[in-house]
């Protein structure tokens, strides 16, 4: 087989650039890890339509035009609104008995394989640029004003269609499947439309359900029959890569999607139960999450320590809340804010959520010893400024980050308490000496995520004695501040509520509570002292979040002590 050509060699051919150009490019890709083609686009020596013809050549498919994304409509149907969504593709024309779609990554060509079960004939690819075939997907298709509400209808089209009845022996047929293909393009598509955060997928011995994660909450969907659940997990797992004959144990994968132009990575877990394999699908998008420290809702004065915190030469600062808190979008904005020039990152995760552009960042194996505490002890000999421990999960990565620390390193790592204060008696339960912490701990933030009320359908209301008395609020404290709530309206699918923001409780480590510290005070005295130097509780940020007509009070009562 020919070798793969490479693309400055075809771009060459096509005469948009000559050597010296390449050369410049490469020079620049070792320092930054990015491909050649967005290099070229930046330095201005080619634009994206030009970009789009060199990875056309360098594939052998021929370059689609903006202009010439004009398909045949009598041929729309033979792929649905969904799949032509999740895989960014567009149906064009027929070329004898082969149907020419167009797809915007050249990566992506294993896509028409499965959607020729769908179009019900041989599939060939072309090439466009991504976002003008997104923007003529959305032309053709229009818009889906449907919320999570129409996966019940695509359910009951699909049932009632009569394609439901399958050989249950035969999970690779089952899993290709036309029907089957387009009903699970359907659900990641509305689930990535509709901003959830994960899917899950569960039978049970009577019933299968279909529940999508959005700002924080699980709203349950009106599900298939229960024996398609093999079929559509069966689909998953085909797309992740994982194996179909195997439901006896565990298995993690991936799915790597082009949605209306963007990538989403699907992070897919499979697990035995009773009743079948459960499956939930964790979906990361860059462009729902914002990485940038004055979008993650922070006051201006926490914005002020968050940036002295970012100055200091060495220390550990940690995060802390439950599961889902939104602790590694806080990290992330703080390198995202300390990314500089003259700055070295390394991070160490399980798994990298986001890739971050200029930051060397380590995925942790432990089934081969790719450990925190191991990859941290290598990260030292790597010469960086600042570094982030995924999670501080036992003693020895507890120690290897306190090393880090007193050698002249800023550490940045999470752990699982529920306020700032107990991280201090949490660290000590995992055997690290007092005067160790006080050595090394500067900051420790506390943070929860609590919904925003919808801004199309915001109410204002004045709070009466039961709501007061279950914030332990007096009526003078709220004089002149009115509450609020939302409605339910299309844009928040009838919920009330759209998007997310964080509240933080932040300590700073003073010589008072360093001294409390090494006395092993207990949690209480710690959140005492540290209240009574300014500190803010979660529940107090949470008030202002309410008097700011931010959120609920249900919301803060949810998610604060």
């Amino acid at each position: 087989m020919a070798a793969r050509k490479l693309l400055g060699q075809a771009l060459k051919e096509l005469g948009f650039i000559h050597e010296g150009m390449v050369q410049e490019a490469l020079t620049l890709q070792k320092e930054s890890d990015r491909r050649i083609g967005e290099i070229l686009v930046e330095l201005g020596y080619i634009d994206h339509e030009q970009l789009g013809r060199g990875l056309a050549q360098q594939a052998g498919l021929p370059f689609i035009t903006a202009q010439e994304l004009q398909p045949d409509v009598a041929l729309i149907g033979k792929i649905d609104s969904a799949s032509a969504r999740v895989y960014n593709c567009l149906p064009l024309r027929m070329e004898g008995d082969r149907l020419l779609v167009v797809v915007g990554d050249p990566l992506n060509l294993s896509v028409l394989q499965d959607l020729s079960f769908q179009a019900g004939c041989e599939l060939v690819g072309a090439l466009a640029q991504p976002t003008a075939l997104a923007e003529a997907i959305e032309k053709v298709y229009g818009t889906m004003d449907q919320g999570m509400g129409a996966l019940g209808d695509a359910v009951e089209e699909f049932t009632a269609s009569g394609s439901s009845t399958f050989d249950l022996d035969d999970k690779e047929a089952m899993a290709n499947a036309a029907p089957v293909v387009k009903l699970l393009n359907f659900i990641l598509y509305q689930a990535v439309r509709d901003k959830a955060s994960d899917i899950h997928l569960e039978p049970f011995e009577d019933d299968f359900k279909i529940r999508y994660r959005v700002d924080g909450v699980l709203y349950e969907l009106k599900a298939p029959p229960p024996h398609l659940a093999i079929a559509l997990i069966s689909r998953v797992k085909v797309m992740a890569d994982l194996d179909i004959a195997e439901t006896r144990v565990p298995q993690d994968g991936r799915i790597e999607l082009s949605v209306g132009s963007h990538p989403i990575d699907l992070r897919v877990s499979t697990l035995p139960t009773m009743f079948g394999e459960s499956c939930v699908m964790r979906i990361l998008d860059r462009s729902v999450v914002s990485l940038d420290l004055e979008s993650i809702g922070l006051r201006e004065e926490e914005k002020r320590v968050f940036k002295r915190v970012l100055g200091i030469p060495h220390g550990i600062v940690l995060v802390t809340g439950p599961t889902g808190s939104g602790k590694t979008t806080t990290l992330y904005a703080a390198l995202n804010a300390a990314n500089e020039e003259g700055v070295k990152l390394i991070t160490v995760e399980d798994p990298v959520e986001y890739d971050l552009e200029g930051i060397v960042q380590v995925p942790v194996n432990e089934e081969i010893g790719v450990t925190y505490s191991a990859v941290l002890r290598t990260i030292l000999r790597q010469d960086p400024d600042k570094i982030l421990v995924g999670e501080i999960r036992d003693g020895d990565t507890a120690r290897t980050a306190i090393e880090a620390s007193l050698t002249g390193h800023v550490v940045f790592s999470t752990l699982h308490t529920n306020d700032a204060p107990s991280a201090i008696t949490r660290l000590l339960d995992l055997g690290v000496e007092p005067y160790l912490l006080t050595s090394t701990v500067e900051v420790i933030i506390a943070q929860r995520l609590i919904r925003r009320v919808c801004a199309d359908c915001r109410q204002m209301y004045e709070p009466d004695e039961n709501v007061l008395r279950e914030l332990a609020l007096t009526a003078e404290e709220v004089m002149g501040k009115q509450f609020s709530y939302g409605k339910g309206c299309e844009t928040c699918n009838f919920t009330g509520f759209r998007g997310r923001t964080a509240i933080f409780e932040i300590m700073e480590v003073s010589e008072a509570l360093k001294m409390a510290i090494l006395e092993e005070a207990p949690t209480g005295r710690l959140r005492e002292q540290a209240r009574k130097e300014g500190m803010r509780s979660l529940r107090d940020s949470g008030l202002l979040a309410i008097f700011d007509g931010l959120t609920t009070v249900e919301e803060v009562l949810r998610e604060t002590m």
